[in-house]
């Protein structure tokens, strides 16, 4: 069993999409991430009441937004993955799961995906 850390509708301005009109205009993605920390529990951090013993989700988001306002996208699951990839090369993050959505212009729906990615075997 293990302990989740998780940031819920981390709403990020994206250049995102297929269609030409979609490459010159800002859209919403909204990010829910839930993360296990690589100690796989929370009771350190708990037991100290120091961010140092915990997983930073402010400093998650920040990596978020980063990811989000370089990059151009024109797959939601691209979104997904370059954030899971990031979050997994520069926190201490031993799994994750992380769902984007996008409200479809014109169509009535919120799009979404979402992955599950564990620490690769060979990255601390």
């Amino acid at each position: 069993m293990a302990d989740y850390v998780s940031i819920r509708d981390l709403s990020l301005a994206a250049v995102i999409g297929v269609r030409d009109w979609e490459r010159g205009v800002t859209q919403a993605l909204v990010f829910s991430i839930d993360m296990v920390p690589s100690t796989a529990d929370i009771r350190r951090a708990a037991a100290t009441d120091d961010l140092a013993d915990a997983l930073d989700y402010s400093a998650v988001a920040d990596t978020v937004a980063t990811v989000v306002r370089h990059g151009r996208f024109g797959l939601i699951e691209t979104a997904a993955e370059r954030v899971a990839e990031r979050l997994l090369a520069d926190h201490p993050v031993a799994w994750l799961r992380v769902e984007v959505r996008k409200r479809v212009a014109g169509g009535g729906y919120t799009a979404a995906v979402t992955i599950e990615r564990p620490r690769p075997a060979d990255h601390g």
